[in-house]
């Protein structure tokens, strides 16, 4: 395991692309846009001696009757532009088209019984299955789409019992980072009355007759999407009772903004309680749970590193971690002699970046990236490695996990012309075996990818995939996409997406830049991108950008960049430093008030990250880059369109609101300034239908304003 929360603004794991098309010599002439007015306050805080005005601080109430009618008088802006647009439509059902086909999760073994996740093709979220055996037949488990009218609830497993006759199964609604926890019997298929509310960046982790769990009490009515989330608690659940009789494990009132989480090992023997003050750093405590031991004892202090129990050998620990190794390593430790002197090497550091690390089958996995690509190791428990397991190309791998006793484990596969697919690894042999294959639409031999490494702003060598049709002349008109992500410590690697298959097949080209901030080469790339360095991800951001347009592959009129969450951050930060260089730009739930985002549900856990406007030293880079306070008036911006959605709990859509306010009222150019406010979603859509519709939105917009006409592609029809 790496990670015990999920805590960044989202590790954005939708790469969403566009289909660019054709130049058109007959596009209508573009409707005029008229916003509606923003009301302007008298507001105005004082930073260090330093006052800042927050006109549009109303908006951050987003329960408010007059909040409400601003984002439907947005909305209707914004979707009366978009119905004007001729293709919308033909968009929409391609898109629809290239994402009906069957996908199959790996599966999750719980005794004799496998669970695994499969979408026929466009069903709004995918239906769990169980099986008994490997060459069992499949069977529905639960169907997440009976839950909800219109397929917003979300289900996914997040522990197996003890004995494996149960599963914890999270439920969120809407797309809110807020779950209920409830209990399945995994042969009977049935559900238990145990029922867990308010968690949040928690799962269940099971020791014998419950499990653990972490929570926070339930917030003000009104704030249970934007107040911040403070005092999260451990709990410990017994099977078959109510939540009110939970034993409270651990709490820290004197450190409110702090994040608490608790894991056991396979054998039940160690209990390890982890905190952190948010994406970055951890301390761990244990305790051995199979000698009694009540109190908590710390091996790994403070929270200047990271660090993850991945297994224990009897009453010593296998600990992966990036203290004294930014590549990060794996350690044998005695928690009676946790002094780092003590500690065995088991995995040493190496040049390539260790990411991931499992146990399963008695062996250890380790997978590295090399300059952005998977290679995968199996090794014994003393760390020698065995064999290097054989992937069918360059791309991303990931999984490897199991108990001891597994004799096989399954991994998925992917790369941007390879969809995924599930591989069984046999551990005995090294053998892997396609265990489900896509049936995606798709001709991967028509498609190319490059790797290419351009030079930033202070010479750093960053390195950007390219994927295009073969045979494509790069003459400086390409419509394309760069895409990026740039922070915490979250690598973009390769990945299959059926509706960049609409951007390729038109001979457009699809972009993605690893910069820093990210995880590409561990805690050193990280580290180079964050709080007073932040400036370095933009700088590689404009750096793709001026390689793309030098090396002829488009021009400023037909570049559009897009980002999600601190990808939407920095989407905003680059648009307000070059604006000149951008045709299109497209801020996704983006983090766009540096000064006020830790006030809001989780951003406190950012600091680590960004820093804080609390701090005189962190104000002064911040409010360098805050998309929302670097607006000038009378400035030409890119042809913009911000999405959020109502229930982002992650980055709240206060964000931006006001950045779309301060946007439209500072464009002094032609090109529109919209904001797209989706309903019933959160930080990522919550499901099939919202993710077509938003993205053939997108890429209806983008064509517009570039000038490009859709022309459509059926299915069978030769592109």
């Amino acid at each position: 395991m790496i990670s015990k929360f999920t805590l960044a603004t989202g590790a954005w794991a939708l790469t969403l692309a566009f289909v660019l098309l054709g130049l058109s010599a007959c596009t209508p002439p573009k409707p005029t846009v008229q916003y509606p007015v923003t009301e302007k306050v008298a507001q105005s805080d004082d930073y260090h001696g330093t006052k800042i005005d927050d006109p549009y601080r109303w908006l951050e109430v987003d329960t408010a009757a007059k909040v409400e009618a601003w984002v439907e008088a947005q909305n209707k802006v914004t979707f009366g532009y978009l119905e004007q647009i001729p293709y919308r439509n033909a968009i929409k059902d391609r898109i629809t088209e290239l994402n009906n086909y069957p996908k199959t999760s790996a599966p999750l073994k719980a005794g004799d019984y496998y669970l695994f996740a499969k979408n026929d093709g466009l069903q709004n979220q995918s239906v769990w299955y169980i099986q008994k055996g490997l060459d069992g037949t499949p069977e529905v488990w639960l169907d997440p789409n009976k839950l909800s009218d219109d397929g917003t609830v979300t289900v996914s497993p997040v522990g197996v019992s003890t004995d494996d006759k149960y599963v914890a199964l999270r439920h969120s609604a809407s797309g809110s980072d807020w779950g209920e926890l409830r209990l399945r019997e995994v042969a009977t298929n049935k559900e238990l009355p145990d029922l867990i509310k308010w968690v949040k960046f928690s799962g269940a982790t099971w020791n014998k007759d419950g499990f653990y769990y972490s929570r926070y009490d339930e917030p003000k009515a009104g704030l249970e999407l934007s107040g911040a989330n403070q005092n999260q608690k451990v709990y410990f659940h017994k099977l078959g009772t109510d939540q009110s009789k939970d034993v409270l494990v651990f709490e820290d009132p004197a450190h409110p903004q702090r994040y608490y989480g608790l894991d056991v090992s396979e054998d039940t023997r160690w209990e390890a309680l982890y905190i952190s003050p948010g994406t970055k750093g951890s301390e761990v405590r244990v305790r051995n749970a199979a000698k009694g031991e009540k109190a908590f004892k710390t091996i790994l202090p403070g929270f200047e590193y990271d660090h993850s129990i991945i297994d224990n050998e009897g009453d010593q620990l296998l600990v992966y971690t990036n203290q004294g190794a930014k590549n990060y390593r794996v350690v044998r430790i005695d928690p009676a002699k946790p002094d780092p002197k003590n500690w065995v090497d088991v995995i040493a550091e190496k040049p390539e970046v260790l990411e991931s690390v499992t146990a399963a089958g008695g062996k250890l996995f380790a997978g590295y990236l090399k300059d952005v690509t998977s290679r995968w190791y199996q090794l014994d428990r003393a760390g020698k490695v065995e064999r290097e397991i054989v992937l069918p190309s360059l791309g991303t791998a990931g999984g490897f996990g199991g108990k001891r006793d597994r004799k096989e484990v399954f991994y998925s596969f992917t790369s941007f012309t390879y969809p995924s697919s599930v591989f069984k690894y046999d551990i005995a042999t090294g053998t892997s075996t396609q265990f489900t294959k896509s049936e995606a639409k798709f001709n991967p031999d028509e498609y190319e990818t490059k790797q290419v490494f351009f030079d930033s702003k202070d010479g750093t060598k960053v390195p950007m995939f390219i994927v295009h049709k073969k045979g494509i002349e790069l003459d400086g008109n390409r419509p394309t996409l760069l895409y990026a992500y740039g922070g915490f410590n979250i690598s973009s690697q390769p990945g299959f997406n059926p509706t960049r298959i609409a951007l390729l097949e038109q001979g457009a080209v699809y972009a993605l830049a690893n910069i820093r901030g990210g995880g590409e080469y561990g805690e050193k790339w990280h580290e180079a991108g964050i709080l007073g360095n932040k400036q370095n991800v933009f700088d590689d951001f404009i750096a793709a950008g001026e390689y793309l347009i030098k090396e002829k592959y488009t021009s400023s009129k037909r570049l559009a960049i897009q980002g999600g969450s601190n990808g939407g951050l920095l989407v905003g930060a680059v648009m307000t430093q070059r604006p000149e260089l951008f045709g299109v730009a497209i801020p996704q739930v983006g983090v766009m008030d540096m000064l006020r985002y830790q006030r809001f549900t989780a951003g406190f856990g950012w600091v680590v990250e960004y820093g804080s406007a609390d701090s005189s030293d962190a104000f002064k880079w911040l409010i360098k880059y805050s998309p929302l306070h670097n607006i000038k008036a009378g400035t030409k911006y890119p042809a913009t369109l911000i999405t959020t959605a109502d229930h982002d709990d992650r980055v709240v859509p206060a964000h931006s609101f006001k950045f779309a306010a301060t946007l439209q009222a500072a464009q002094a150019g032609p090109a529109p300034t919209l904001i797209r406010i989706e309903t019933k979603s959160g930080h990522g859509a919550v499901n099939l239908t919202k993710n077509i519709q938003v993205a053939a939105d997108i890429y209806s917009f983008m064509f517009y304003n570039m000038d490009y006409d859709y022309k459509p592609v059926s299915s069978g029809e030769k592109k």
